[in-house]
């Protein structure tokens, strides 16, 4: 950590050069005697990308800017404050705590958090910037976390992990025991030490895998921003029921969407289903992660196009969870249809179709965008139709 960064002058050419071209800062002499230009482009880089994901580092002073890669990893601001509003006690540790974005909202609901970072330079930029941020009891270690957990004889009321998903080769990974720290490995420990473990995980792991790995889970959260999942969260306790809870969240500008319900709910359940209506519906992106295929069209008595067709249809409209359209027509999926439709223009949907979005754009010349929503779907009898649709 290069303190010399932290003087008012280099401030000053950071903040004014957000916008410039970096391989101009780079290939150019610093202007800073004790500052290579590297060290400013990592500022620079790392700094522009908190805009959005983390504007509380971005819009104060004197932070200081790990490798872009590190704040790729890190969480964002929505996501850790929605991990933070999970929890409750009087101390928590934090295995692998990086930047400190979710430790630093952890603070807030938590009077004591501890936060271990095995990379030396990681953990002084960290300490630096919660600093700054006014952090209260909250601890930074320049320690392995689960080496400093064996040698701890302190039994937390939740231990928060989340493993790397990098390999040596800086690849992404998502499977448990490709990650590190391998939590499954070190799972009885991390049990021992710990009334709740909170760990999260890559939004591709399966949750079945998950469930039968983890044992012993209690809640599974599926977490998405504006309909991208972002990560997968599992609460794991020592005495809850075998039958987890999965809960939803996808983030919005305006209002969150929030879907829960029980695996074996989704078992039991049978699904109604019908041609298309009135209306369609598609379910966001954390209730399709979650599987809850059967169980989100029951809770708001849907019917489904098809067992495989993750799209529900109705006579009058709902409110739900998901995008709601308007169907305007149906129609059957064929050279003369499509022609009939002379669309050139539209967004185009494929559930359980056999041709990809890309190859109905080529072979019928349609353009991306507009008004218009096209939806290629099989049906109850499994014929192939497109839905012509607006957005409502």
């Amino acid at each position: 950590m290069n303190k010399e960064i932290l003087k008012t002058g280099v401030q000053c050419f950071i903040n004014n050069n957000l916008d410039t071209d970096i391989m101009s800062v780079l290939l150019q002499k610093s202007c800073f005697d004790a500052i290579s230009s590297k060290e400013l482009v990592q500022q620079i880089e790392s700094k522009k990308k908190c805009v959005d994901k983390l504007p509380t580092w971005f819009g104060t002073a004197e932070i200081y800017y790990p490798p872009k890669l590190n704040i790729e990893q890190s969480s964002s601001e929505k996501t850790a404050i929605y991990k933070a509003g999970l929890i409750s006690g009087k101390s928590l540790l934090d295995v692998t705590g990086g930047f400190g974005v979710d430790s630093y909202f952890f603070s807030q609901r938590i009077p004591q958090v501890i936060l271990c970072e095995i990379s030396r330079e990681l953990s002084e930029i960290t300490a630096h910037n919660l600093n700054i941020l006014q952090a209260k009891g909250l601890k930074v270690i320049n320690a392995d976390g689960i080496e400093y957990l064996k040698k701890s004889d302190r039994k937390f009321d939740w231990i928060y992990i989340d493993p790397s998903r990098r390999d040596e080769t800086k690849g992404k990974v998502f499977k448990l025991s490709d990650c590190t720290p391998d939590i499954t490995a070190h799972l009885n420990l991390l049990k021992d030490k710990s009334k709740t473990i909170l760990l999260k995980t890559s939004p591709l792991l399966d949750i079945t895998i998950g469930i039968k790995k983890l044992k012993n889970v209690d809640e599974i959260h599926v977490v998405a921003v504006n309909n991208d999942v972002k990560e997968l969260l599992w609460i794991i306790r020592n005495d809850n029921p075998p039958d987890p809870v999965i809960k939803t969240i996808n983030i919005k500008n305006k209002q969150d969407e929030v879907f829960e319900y029980k695996r074996s709910n989704e078992y039991l359940t049978k699904s109604d289903y019908s041609r298309p209506l009135d209306f369609l519906y598609e379910p966001n992106a954390a209730i399709l992660k979650a599987g809850a295929f059967k169980t989100i069209g029951n809770e708001f008595h849907l019917k489904k196009l098809h067992e495989h067709t993750h799209l529900y249809t109705s006579e009058k409209q709902v409110e739900f969870p998901g995008r709601v359209f308007k169907i305007l027509s149906v129609n059957p999926y064929n050279k003369k249809s499509i022609a009939a439709l002379n669309i050139g223009k539209a967004n185009i949907t494929i559930r359980n179709f056999p041709i990809s979005v890309a190859d109905i754009r080529k072979k019928y010349k349609i353009t991306e965008g507009g008004e218009l929503y096209l939806f290629f779907v099989k049906d109850l009898n499994n014929k192939l139709l497109i839905l012509k649709c607006s957005k409502i």
